[in-house]
């Protein structure tokens, strides 16, 4: 990862933000119910505070997505062999 990234410039220290990202874009929050430290009812509580969206069950979410790329290859794969 350390070689895609480039050094940033001086400038960037000057520059003004007009919005901040976090009050205008979608942030969410993965809750850890393995965590050890922080339990995940104070989790939840402090992605409420931060008005973030919540995934609790991260399981369903990576197999939504597996299932969404598997659907999105044969798709394809059935429009390559009509062409």
């Amino acid at each position: 990862m350390a070689d895609s990234q480039v050094p940033w410039g001086v400038y960037a220290l000057a520059g003004a933000v007009s919005e901040p990202a976090w009050k205008t874009k979608p942030s969410y929050y993965l809750v850890a119910s393995n965590d050890k430290m922080i339990p995940p009812p104070a989790q939840r509580q402090m992605a409420e505070r931060g008005d973030l969206t919540c995934f609790d069950d991260i399981d369903s979410i990576v197999e939504q997505s597996i299932i969404e790329a598997i659907e999105r290859r044969l798709e394809a794969q059935a429009q390559q062999k009509a062409s």
